[in-house]
């Protein structure tokens, strides 16, 4: 029998099903028609390799069998009794990991399916995935997927929207609302999760000792798409169907994007930013990416989450911004605390953006998110007074002598800024309402 048959079908049977080393063996037996006694050690090694990620791709179970030095001596010592009983004929099964098996997500175990399940032919569904990137070579705007728009951020660099046409926004909110929904996010994230807001961001770090505030860099686009379609066959879609998932869910930006950019714009940022787009990664504008985003970085959570509590201190993140804090025996620490958080996302393909890093004693005013947290959780003041003689001078001059910005909703602005204020402190937004409800609108 030759190599190649031999390890095509073990590598069929390592990924048949439920990952655990009596299946495994069980299966590999079959296949090879006896219960060789190197099959169960080979199942050991796989489970170790394999059995704390996703299922993993064929091709890697292939590297991983070619290189396993035990299957290379059992394939020299019986290389003329082994044969293959029987070819695995069982249809594709939904393969979750073991934590992933309650979670209600619909069973699609084909690209078929996958089709249907979308509402597409299979042309129009790897069209919308483009698994080869031809979006990233089409010239021609209406042959793209998303609209593009470069923004400027702090500090020279720049920042690309992407936002899906209508049709892929559509795709993009079904996979959000029937599979990406279903699946918790860790008890730390707050940011785009059902029930959690910036209030509750903040709550935990009200009043401590120290708070450490850090950001990420690049967060959307950091997230590769090998890395999306990693998540996908974690919740248990075959390998197929996980890359057309990943693939409706990421993009690659075209080189012609960042042909108009501003001539202010520094040469070298704008390199760096083109290669990041470039690959496919979460593009920030889809209603997927947030979800995506929060899911795809479950382990670093949970690794900060760990470290933080050794350290006596409580972790939270709000989308990029990381925020953890504690008392006497976190202050001591908290420089070289900040140190390992940096090291722990190095290792999870993270960057950590160290201009805004921040260590907040009580000394100091302490703020996160925009909130100040020394005491009690509160708007800064600056923020309150600004707002607050904006509304006076509605009640006198007009609203129209306020909109200095030209806001086609000045109106509703003005309410939503409000409505923050009473929702984090609500005596100080119970006076901004009643001066709001003294503005005279002409429309």
């Amino acid at each position: 029998m030759q190599d190649s048959s031999l390890l095509s079908a073990l590598a069929q049977s390592l990924l048949a099903g439920e990952a655990t080393v009596e299946l495994l063996t069980l299966r590999c037996s079959r296949t090879l028609g006896k219960s060789w006694r190197w099959l169960r050690p080979l199942a050991q090694r796989y489970v170790r390799e394999f059995g704390n990620s996703a299922r993993p791709r064929y091709r890697d179970v292939i590297a991983f069998l070619q290189n396993d030095s035990g299957l290379g001596k059992a394939r020299t010592k019986y290389a003329g009794e082994l044969s293959l009983a029987a070819w695995l004929t069982d249809p594709q099964q939904m393969q979750p990991v073991a934590a992933a098996v309650s979670w209600d997500v619909p069973a699609i175990v084909s690209v078929r399916d996958l089709a249907a399940w979308l509402g597409l032919d299979s042309g129009e569904l790897r069209w919308f995935a483009d698994l080869k990137a031809l979006g990233y070579k089409q010239s021609r705007d209406k042959l793209r997927h998303y609209h593009y728009r470069i923004l400027s951020k702090r500090f020279g660099a720049i920042r690309l929207i992407e936002a899906p046409k209508s049709r892929l926004k559509d795709l993009q909110r079904q996979i959000l609302f029937y599979i990406l929904a279903k699946v918790p996010s860790h008890p730390a994230v707050h940011g785009f999760v059902k029930g959690r807001s910036i209030k509750t961001f903040v709550a935990s770090h009200i009043a401590q000792k120290v708070v450490l505030r850090m950001d990420l860099q690049d967060f959307f686009p950091a997230f590769a798409g090998v890395r999306v379609q990693s998540f996908f066959r974690t919740l248990g879609y075959p390998e197929p169907v996980a890359d057309l998932l990943g693939g409706i869910c990421t993009n690659a930006a075209p080189r012609q994007v960042w042909t108009n950019i501003h001539s202010r714009v520094d040469a070298p940022v704008v390199g760096e930013a083109r290669r990041l787009y470039s690959r496919p990664h979460l593009p920030q504008g889809a209603p997927t990416s947030p979800a995506l985003a929060n899911l795809c970085f479950y382990r670093a959570d949970c690794r900060l989450n760990a470290l933080a509590k050794s350290a006596g201190a409580r972790y939270s993140r709000y989308a990029d911004d990381l925020a953890f804090s504690g008392g006497k025996d976190f202050q001591r620490c908290a420089e070289r605390f900040a140190i390992h958080v940096a090291s722990v996302l190095h290792e999870e393909g993270f960057t950590i953006h160290h201009r805004k890093t921040r260590i907040m004693r009580q000394g100091v005013r302490q703020y996160l998110a925009g909130l100040v947290t020394n005491q009690r959780m509160n708007v800064p003041r600056r923020d309150f007074d600004h707002l607050k003689a904006t509304l006076h001078n509605c009640v006198r001059s007009g609203p129209e002598s306020q909109n200095r910005d030209g806001r086609s909703q000045f109106r509703s602005h003005l309410e939503g800024r409000v409505a923050f204020v009473e929702m984090i402190n609500p005596a100080k937004g119970k006076r901004l309402r009643e001066i709001l409800n003294r503005v005279q609108w002409t429309a």
